[in-house]
């Protein structure tokens, strides 16, 4: 049996408070590390998070590939949710100290405690999730992700779709990696439709990545300059996007997961990130011993897709539903970016 436990920030791990405890059976008694679910194991697992969970469907796909690999390989697993960056160092510092198996950061925003945490610590195991070092020790393995596989296909979905000729992105910050959701989409509808009209608006602020008021009000800029499609790349505020385009009336696309379920009617598809695939992959072959590096998913690996190319997207909420055309289209796009005969440009490594 595995045990999954969420404790919320640094203060509470001081006097050991946890805030919610689950307990997973693994379905056939207690597990090894093999992967089979039998017989026992002293593994373990910690996953640091930057921010609490709370609605971030990103984040809480990482809490569930923890779960899930504490359940493949029979490891004890606790989530350890931050405030804020010192609480990010103590919650590493509180990992380091109980010596777990491997120690999980996830995001950018982790990047450069976790990287020198690894350097100090050599013999702890280290997994970054959505990130990686630029010169990494032997302890330290990472998982990313082609995201800008996806949301070219998203752009592709809106270039088809946009009856204004005018598509818009809504995005946390302007940095490299966020243009990952920006440079793409722009990209997919061009080239579907020629001369599409382009524009992009950041949320900044004191709170980028769950400030919904922020992302709201620029999804609004977009909708006022006469965007029909809008992908919504804002984190925690893809909600005030989504609140936007039903007021607005233009449809918007989600990230991570399926977001059509928490706006319906106004989302019409989502460039899915497998957070839980990726983890509990790396995490497997940690434990295995195949350790350092990186591993980069995309369309090809199934790290990266969309959800109206899924099985199940009759149910799923989403418009993309409703243009079966458009779903056959993009699937031939994807099929050409996974034969290379389409390649994506990377914003982050572009020159």
């Amino acid at each position: 049996m595995s045990k999954f436990a969420r404790r919320a920030g640094a203060a509470a791990l001081a006097v050991g408070l946890v805030a919610s405890v689950a307990a997973c059976s693994s379905g056939g008694g207690e597990g090894d590390g093999s992967g089979d679910g039998t017989g026992a194991t002293d593994e373990s697992i910690i996953l640091i998070t930057p921010t609490p969970i709370g609605s971030n469907n990103f984040l809480q796909l990482a809490a569930d590939g923890a779960e899930e690999a504490g359940e493949k390989y029979g490891a004890s697993v606790d989530v350890y949710e931050s405030e804020d960056p010192t609480s990010i160092q103590q919650n590493i510092d509180a990992a380091v100290r109980e010596k777990p198996s491997i120690i999980i950061g996830v995001s950018f925003s982790v990047l450069d405690q976790i990287t020198q945490a690894a350097a100090d610590y050599p013999d702890q195991q280290f997994l970054l999730i959505d990130t990686s070092a630029e010169e990494p020790t032997e302890n330290l393995t990472a998982a990313v992700f082609k995201e800008y596989e996806a949301t070219y296909l998203t752009g592709v979905e809106a270039g088809l779709l946009s009856e204004s000729g005018n598509v818009g992105v809504v995005a946390s910050l302007d940095t490299p990696f966020l243009h990952r959701w920006v440079d793409p989409f722009f990209a997919g509808a061009e080239s579907v439709k020629p001369g599409v009209k382009t524009a992009v608006q950041y949320v900044g602020g004191d709170n980028p990545f769950g400030d919904q008021a922020r992302s709201k009000a620029q999804a609004q800029i977009l909708a006022d300059g006469g965007a029909d499609y809008v992908q919504a790349a804002a984190s925690g505020g893809n909600l005030g996007v989504f609140e936007a385009a039903s007021e607005a009336g233009f449809k918007a696309f989600g990230v991570d997961t399926n977001q059509c379920l928490d706006s319906p009617g106004n989302v019409v598809d989502n460039a899915i990130k497998r957070v839980d695939v990726a983890l509990v992959n790396s995490v497997g072959d940690i434990l295995d011993g195949t350790t350092g590096g990186f591993t980069s998913y995309g369309l090809a690996e199934g790290g990266v897709s969309l959800t109206g190319l899924e099985d199940g997207v009759a149910d799923s909420q989403c418009l993309i539903a409703d243009h079966p055309d458009v779903i056959e289209k993009v699937a031939a796009v994807r099929d050409q970016i996974v034969s290379g005969e389409i390649t994506v440009t990377d914003p982050l490594t572009a020159g």
